[in-house]
């Protein structure tokens, strides 16, 4: 059983739902990273998205294409924020991490050199916002032949067909885009989510997370109440951007504490 697999049945068994925060890899300083990493499995984070940083984020707004540039400018690249997993491996061998990115730096290196590459670091997942799903079978086999779990996303938009190939290819989660645009766009609409999400449960297994837009402990424990996971990113970024470099994992830390006691008040299992 994979990590992220055996975190979702162990949170259901204790009826709590997965924190997943989201950092870009390098910043504010490629010297952060693994403290911030381990400051949010100490914040309550149940898996990491750990983000790719790339010059044309497509999905992403300006809070996280700030982020990437910050990463860029220093230097970083895939290769090194595989070594980030790995050095954060060697103090922490339980937590999920999942990276999060574009086609471009994994097709540079190679599918196939890249999954081999990221099992070895300590990578459990993979989502890559730019592979078109009709083109996904190679990246999906690709995973799974190096026990990697490939991550899909579904937009409130999602056909029914389009949701039953995602829960066909992907696996570990699903990332169910609560908004229509890129992240950090807009106010998120509870009630929407909560009427999309039992369609999607319908045609498929793997664990919903729900992410873009979630910014606070109430919207979380909103979210909370019909999807198994959520997924916090801009506001996290913006904390960085705010903090003194000495202070940055206490004030993200701080943030996603709170996001945690939040969700903890949940405590009746989504249907």
């Amino acid at each position: 059983m994979s990590k992220i697999t055996a975190t979702f049945e162990r949170l259901r068994a204790q009826g709590r739902r997965a924190l997943i925060p989201f950092i870009t890899a390098g910043d504010p300083d490629p010297a952060l990273t693994v403290p911030l990493l381990h400051a949010l499995v100490d914040s309550g984070a149940d898996i990491i998205e750990l983000g790719i940083p790339f010059s044309d984020p497509m999905a992403d707004g300006p809070t996280i294409q700030r982020a990437s540039e910050r990463a860029l400018a220093k230097g970083v690249n895939l290769r090194q924020v595989l070594g980030m997993v790995a050095d954060f491996r060697v103090e922490d061998k339980r937590t999920p991490v999942v990276l999060m990115g574009y086609a471009n730096p994994i097709e540079t290196i190679g599918v196939n050199a890249f999954a081999a590459a990221a099992f070895a670091a300590g990578v459990d997942g993979v989502l890559v916002v730019d592979y078109p799903l009709e083109e996904s079978d190679e990246f999906s086999r690709a995973m799974r032949r190096h026990d990697l779990e490939p991550i899909f996303l579904l937009a409130p938009t999602s056909s029914p067909e389009r949701i039953k190939q995602v829960g066909e290819l992907g696996s570990g989660y699903l990332y169910y885009v609560s908004l229509k645009g890129v992240t950090g766009s807009a106010a998120l609409d509870v009630a929407a989510v909560a009427a999309r999400l039992p369609e999607i449960r319908a045609r498929t297994g793997v664990p919903i997370a729900v992410g873009f837009g979630i910014r606070d402990a109430q919207t979380a424990a909103a979210i909370g109440q019909f999807a198994d996971a959520v997924i916090v990113g801009s506001r996290l970024i913006e904390e960085l951007e705010n903090s003194p470099p000495e202070n940055a994992c206490r004030h993200v830390g701080a943030v996603l504490a709170d996001i945690r006691r939040g969700l903890d008040t949940v405590t009746t299992l989504p249907e």
